[in-house]
């Protein structure tokens, strides 16, 4: 097996890339301008989320639909996300039915605020839309005061209660015969509907299409394309650390043992798949990959040029930005990475320690070891060259060099400078240590 270089992998994983870009258009019906837009709201909100959408309402007002249905279930997810899909919602020409088929938690419910209608089946919930950081901690009430105006305002626009959209955020707000202070708003369907927060139970997708006036063969559902689908997985807050980790791993196994590119493929594969999600996502641009390619080039030169650690830490410092360029989250991302990094280079040290140095590397260390065992032998002491005479044959500062006993010996002076060319003596030897004095004129 042929080991690819650096430029193979980037075209492999660009044509890769290029093959999961373009999206798949929904099957137009052939009902005349009567279409239904069916589309899926499930699992995590995020960037990803929105652009799926984005392309589905760009596509149902190109067809010319009637209506839009999100049929949802979710427990919520990334806060700005779920505000740029409310003001596509709210910006749409198409009227947006949300079908509430299971639960609409938190960001969630903030998404259907913004709907025309609000359909829900039996058994289902929304509410609960505190806003909480991603290690699961209330956030700060300034936050909380943010996402609960946001609420008010979404169900300000489409005739629905203010107050109890707000209680689903604020735990200190009080709605008498609603909601007591340090609790949540959830409410169930029976409820939603009561409290004129939903219009209607509905059973089954076919009553959906009758609240309507649509058949099922106006009906055309969206469906996510691999390349939407990979931007929602690649995007997930939960992912991205991981991402690191595998890449970071991959290029220090590729450079650290020898191989047939597979760890380098691994590794680079796993960034291709960060940068390629961001990409689509909305967020990493031109300049995030060439950042990229910049820093792999400049710690390769680190590798093999003697740049002081100059090249190294330019590298490290251009492949940061370009991760942090690429995120929605630039301190998350950058958290991340720096996490990554410890975790390799544990890893690194532990594995070097175990298995020793191989591939590139173990050009730079050294291995030698001189032992007795091995057949090292130290220099003898000569204490037979006391009293030798012989010349410098370079100056004596007080180290260098002079002809002794027809050989050239490493010798330092009794006192201060000795010229090239002077005759002396060998007064004393101690260890490897060759003393010499000059001598006078007549000796």
């Amino acid at each position: 097996m042929q080991r690819l270089g650096f430029a193979g992998w980037l075209l492999w994983i660009g044509l890769m890339s290029f093959a999961l870009l373009t999206p798949t258009p929904a099957a137009e019906a052939d009902s005349g301008g009567k279409a239904v837009y069916w589309v899926p709201v499930k699992q995590e909100v995020e960037r990803g989320l929105f652009r799926f959408l984005e392309r589905s309402f760009e596509e149902a007002e190109q067809a010319g639909a009637k209506a839009i249905v999100l049929e949802m279930d979710t427990l919520g997810g990334d806060v700005g996300a779920a505000l740029d899909i409310g003001k596509l919602i709210r910006s749409s020409d198409i009227p947006v039915t949300v079908y509430i088929k299971g639960e609409a938690i938190s960001a969630g419910s903030y998404i259907a605020l913004n709907a025309d209608r609000i359909l829900l089946t039996p058994g289902s919930a929304m509410g609960a839309a505190e806003p909480r950081t991603l290690d699961g901690k209330t956030a700060d009430p300034k936050t909380v005061a943010f996402w609960a105006s946001n609420m008010r305002a979404a169900a300000e626009a489409t005739d629905r209660d203010p107050d109890i959209a707000a209680g689903m955020v604020d735990r200190e707000l009080v709605i008498e015969g609603v909601k007591e202070k340090g609790e949540l708003i959830s409410l169930s369907a029976k409820e939603a509907v009561k409290q004129k927060m939903a219009e209607q139970i509905v059973t089954n997708d076919g009553e959906v299409l009758k609240t309507l006036h649509a058949s099922v063969s106006d009906r055309v559902t969206v469906e996510m394309t691999p390349s939407e689908k990979l931007a929602r997985f690649v995007t997930s807050p939960y992912v991205i650390p991981i991402l690191f980790m595998i890449g970071l791993a991959g290029l220090v196994i590729e450079v650290f043992t020898p191989g047939f590119g597979i760890p380098g493929a691994i590794g680079l594969g796993a960034f291709g798949l960060y940068f390629f999600g961001h990409y689509l996502a909305g967020f990493a641009g031109t300049e995030s990959l060439v950042l990229f390619a910049v820093g792999l080039i400049l710690m390769l030169i680190e590798l093999f040029v003697s740049g002081f650690g100059i090249f190294g830490v330019l590298g490290l410092i251009s492949l940061a930005s370009s991760v942090v360029i690429a995120a929605q989250d630039k301190v998350f991302s950058l958290t991340a990475l720096v996490i990554a990094l410890l975790v390799t280079g544990v890893g690194l040290a532990v594995a070097i320690r175990t298995f020793g140095a191989r591939g590139v590397w173990k050009r730079f260390v050294l291995k030698d070891v001189q032992t007795n065992q091995n057949g090292y032998i130290p220099r003898r002491e000569r204490r037979d060259l006391v009293g030798q005479r012989g010349k410098t044959l370079t100056p004596l500062r007080p180290s260098g060099s002079a002809l002794i006993d027809g050989r050239r010996q490493d010798v330092v002076s009794e006192g201060g400078f000795i010229p090239a060319g002077t005759a002396v003596e060998v007064v004393g030897v101690h260890g490897i240590r060759v003393v010499v004095r000059p001598l006078k004129e007549g000796e």
